[in-house]
C-alpha cells in the first residue's frame, strides 16, 4: 500500500550516498548507451536521450528504489530489424506502445508471476548476466581494437587496484568514482593516448525535444510495430523483475513489481515521445549503485539528471574520460555480481537444481537472449517438479477374500505426469465382478487426470467388471464433473 512518508524517505533517507553513487552510475552509463544505439543502428543521442528519460522517470514511478533503468542491449537487440526496414520512427513509436503494454500488465498484475522463477533460475540468471558483463568489455581489452595496447593493461590494473584499495582509507567518496577522476586526470596531464568515451561516439549537445513519430497512423503500421513492441515489452519487464530480485536480496528489502511494471511502462512511453529507444533495469548498472552505497530513488534521478548534464554541458570533458576506468568498474561488477558459491553449490545441491543453474547461464551466454535463457530455466524447472511429484505417486491393490471384488487406493497427486503409473496400475483381464478405485489420498489436479480415470472405468466396464470412483475431495469431485463424460460419470 502506498505511504507518503516511506516514498519521502526513499528519496530523502539517503542523500548523500545516493548522489555519489549516481554521479558514478551516470558516467558509467554514457559509454554503454552510445554503444547500445549503435547496436540498434540510430544515432547515439537515441540512447543517451533515453537512458536519462528512463532513469528520471523510474526513480519517481517504479517499484524498487536504487534500481537503475536505462537504455539496455536487451532491448537493442530486438529493434534491429525494425529499424533496418523501417527507420528510427518506426522504433520510437514501437517504444511508445511497448510503455503501453508494460503498463497494461503492471495493471493486470502479472509481475506476481515471479514467483514461479525458481532460486536455480535466479542463480542462473545473474551468474550469466555476470558473464555477459564481462565479456562486453572483452573488445575493450583486444589489442585488435584502434587505441587498446599494453599500457591498457596497465590502467585497467591501477583502476581496479583503487576501487578495491581506496575503501580501506575512506567509504566517504565511492571508490569508482576516484577511479574515474584519477585516471582521467592523469591521462589528460600526461597526454596519454588511450582509448576514450569520445571513441565510442559522437555526444550530443543539445536538449531533447517533445515530438511525435512521423509515422501513418494506420492498422498497417500497428501490425508491423506490434511483434516489436510485444517482445521488447515482455523482455524488458522479464530483466527488469529479475534484476528487481536481485537488489532485493542485496539491500535486503522488499519492493513493489506491479508498480515497477507500470514504472517502466511509464517510462518507454515518455521516451518514444522524446526521440528515446526503449529500455528497462540493468543488472550491471544498478549493481554500482549498490555497491557505491545507493538505495534511494534519488540515486536512480541523479543518475538520469547527471548523465544529460554532462553531455550536454560537460561533453568536451566527458569524452575525455578513459575507457579502461570504465572497463575496471564493469569488471569489477561482473566478479561481484557473479555468485561463486554456487560454484561450490553444485557438489552438494539435487541435481537437478544443479542442472537449472547451468542451463540457465549456458542459454543465456549463448543466445545474449535472456528471455530464451529464463524460459529454459523455467521450463527445466517445471519439469523436474512434476517428475519428482510424479515418482511420490503410488497405487495399490486389495482383493476381496472371495476374489470378486478389487479396491485400488491411489495415494498422491493424479496429473498429466502420473497418469501412465495410474494406468499400468490396473489389471483390465481379470475376472472380477467390481472394482472401487479410491482417491480419498488422492488429488486431481488436471484434464489427463480425468480423461484417465475416465478410460480405466470405461475399460473395465467393457469387460463386465462394474467399476466406481470412490473418495474423493470436493474440488476433485468438481473438476470430474466438470470434464467427465456424462455417461461415465463414476460415483464419488
Amino acid at each position: 500500500m502506498f505511504s507518503m512518508t516511506t516514498y519521502k524517505n526513499e528519496w530523502l533517507g539517503n542523500v548523500r550516498p545516493d548522489l555519489l553513487s549516481g554521479l558514478v552510475v551516470a558516467l558509467a552509463l554514457i559509454p554503454e548507451a552510445i554503444a547500445f544505439s549503435l547496436i540498434a543502428g540510430v544515432d547515439p543521442k537515441v540512447g543517451l536521450y533515453a537512458s536519462f528519460s528512463i532513469a528520471v522517470i523510474t526513480a519517481i514511478a517504479g517499484g524498487r528504489p536504487g534500481m537503475i533503468s536505462a537504455a539496455t542491449a536487451a532491448t537493442a537487440v530486438l529493434m534491429v530489424t525494425l529499424v533496418r526496414d523501417h527507420g528510427l520512427n518506426y522504433l520510437l513509436a514501437a517504444t511508445v506502445l511497448a510503455g503501453l503494454i508494460q503498463i497494461a500488465f503492471g495493471l493486470l498484475r502479472l509481475g506476481r508471476f515471479m514467483r514461479f522463477v525458481s532460486k536455480s533460475v535466479m542463480t542462473g540468471f545473474v551468474n550469466a548476466l555476470a558473464i555477459l558483463i564481462f565479456m562486453a568489455q572483452l573488445p575493450e581489452l583486444n589489442p585488435a581494437t584502434p587505441g587498446v595496447g599494453a599500457f591498457t593493461y596497465v590502467l585497467v590494473a591501477a583502476a581496479l587496484a583503487i576501487i578495491y584499495l581506496f575503501p580501506r582509507v575512506t567509504r566517504a567518496v565511492p571508490s569508482p568514482l576516484v577511479a574515474i577522476v584519477v585516471l582521467t586526470g592523469l591521462a589528460m596531464a600526461y597526454g596519454w593516448d588511450v582509448r576514450t568515451v569520445g571513441d565510442m561516439g559522437a555526444l550530443p549537445d543539445t536538449l531533447p525535444v517533445f515530438l511525435l513519430p512521423d509515422i501513418p497512423l494506420t492498422l498497417e503500421t500497428l501490425l508491423i510495430i506490434l511483434p516489436y513492441s510485444l517482445a521488447v515489452a515482455v523482455v524488458g519487464l522479464l530483466e527488469s523483475l529479475m534484476t528487481q530480485n536481485l537488489v532485493d536480496e542485496q539491500t535486503d528489502t522488499r519492493s513493489s513489481r506491479t508498480q515497477e511494471c507500470i514504472g517502466q511502462g511509464l517510462a518507454n512511453t515518455a521516451t518514444g515521445f522524446i526521440g528515446g529507444m526503449a529500455g528497462c533495469a540493468m543488472i550491471g548498472q544498478s549493481m554500482i549503485n549498490v555497491k557505491s552505497g545507493g538505495r534511494g530513488r534519488l540515486s536512480s534521478f541523479t543518475a538520469g539528471v547527471a548523465l544529460l548534464i554532462l553531455v550536454v554541458v560537460f561533453g568536451d570533458l566527458v569524452s575525455r574520460i578513459p575507457m579502461p576506468a570504465l572497463v575496471a568498474i564493469m569488471i569489477m561488477v561482473s566478479i561481484g555480481t557473479f555468485s561463486w558459491s554456487s560454484l561450490g553449490d553444485l557438489r552438494h545441491h539435487p541435481r537437478t537444481s544443479s542442472v537449472v543453474m547451468l542451463a540457465t547461464v549456458a542459454t543465456v551466454v549463448w543466445t545474449h537472449n535472456l528471455a530464451i535463457g529464463v524460459g529454459v530455466g523455467v521450463l527445466l524447472s517445471g519439469v523436474f517438479f512434476a517428475a519428482k511429484i510424479a515418482q511420490l505417486f503410488r497405487v495399490t491393490s486389495v482383493l476381496s477374500d472371495d476374489g470378486r471384488h478389487r479396491t485400488y487406493r491411489v495415494q498422491g497427486q493424479m496429473f498429466y505426469a502420473s497418469t501412465e503409473a495410474l494406468m499400468a496400475a490396473f489389471d483390465f483381464a481379470e475376472p472380477l465382478e467390481t472394482v472401487a478405485i479410491d482417491v480419498s489420498d488422492a488429488h486431481l489436479w488436471d484434464i489427463s487426470a480425468v480423461q484417465t480415470l475416465d478410460m480405466a472405468v470405461a475399460k473395465f466396464r467393457r469387460t463386465g467388471t462394474d467399476a466406481r470412483v470412490t473418495g474423493m475431495n470436493a474440488a476433485s469431485a468438481t473438476l470430474m464433473d466438470r470434464l467427465s463424460m456424462p455417461d461415465r460419470l463414476p460415483a464419488h
